[in-house]
């Protein structure tokens, strides 16, 4: 009589979490605005606003 083979073991599944999500801080929750450059060199800004601003705002 052959045996069954053994079964290889599994990864364990991650366990559930049933925490609140609003409870936790998103990235939208930070004091940085969207498109805020960690850098803040205001020469480049003025040139990057200038370089981009449409023909029609001179």
């Amino acid at each position: 009589m052959s045996s069954a083979p053994e079964p290889e073991p599994r990864d364990p599944k991650p366990a559930l979490v049933f925490d609140d999500p609003l409870d936790q801080q998103s990235s939208d929750d930070t004091d940085r605005g969207w498109g805020d450059r960690p850098d803040g060199d205001s020469a480049a800004d003025l040139r990057r606003f200038l370089d981009e601003k449409p023909p029609h705002h001179l």
